[in-house]
C-alpha cells in the first residue's frame, strides 16, 4: 500500500487496504497477527468470566497458533466480552483454514477502522 501512495481519496484508501487484506498469503497473516496484541477487556465483568476468556484464549492459541483477533469497533461496549466469549466458543470449532479466512476478515476490520480513526483525527486537527 505504501508504493501507491498518496492515495487521492478516503474511499480510494479503504478500497487499497480492502484489497490488499483479501489478498494475504498464510505468510503476511502470521506477520500481521505478530504484530496484534490480545485485548484485554478488564473492565467488565466478573472473575469467573475473565478466568473463561483467558482460558479460552489460551486454548485458541494452542490450537491456531497466534492471538485471537476480533472487530469490535462498532461494538456496544457493555457487550464486547459477551461478543468475546462467543466468537472465542464459535471460532474454536473452526479448522485451520477455515479459521484463516475469519481471521484475514477481522484483521481487515480492524485496519479499515484504525484507517477511518486516523483519517478522522487527521481531518480534525487540520481543521
Amino acid at each position: 500500500m505504501a508504493a501507491h501512495r498518496p492515495y487521492p481519496t478516503l474511499e480510494t484508501l479503504l478500497a487499497a487496504s480492502d484489497e490488499a487484506a483479501y489478498d494475504l498469503t498464510s505468510g503476511d497473516l502470521a506477520e500481521a497477527l505478530a504484530g496484534e496484541a490480545t485485548t484485554a477487556l478488564t473492565d467488565r465483568g466478573n472473575f469467573a468470566v475473565h478466568t473463561a476468556l483467558r482460558a479460552a484464549h489460551a486454548a485458541y492459541e494452542a490450537k491456531f497458533g497466534h492471538s485471537f483477533v476480533i472487530d469490535l469497533d462498532t461494538a456496544d461496549p457493555a457487550e464486547a466480552l459477551d461478543l468475546t466469549l462467543a466468537s472465542l466458543r464459535q471460532r474454536l470449532g473452526h479448522d485451520e483454514d477455515e479459521e484463516s479466512v475469519v481471521t484475514a476478515e477481522q484483521l481487515r476490520r480492524i485496519c479499515r477502522a484504525r484507517l477511518l480513526r486516523l483519517a478522522r483525527a487527521s481531518a480534525e486537527a487540520s481543521a
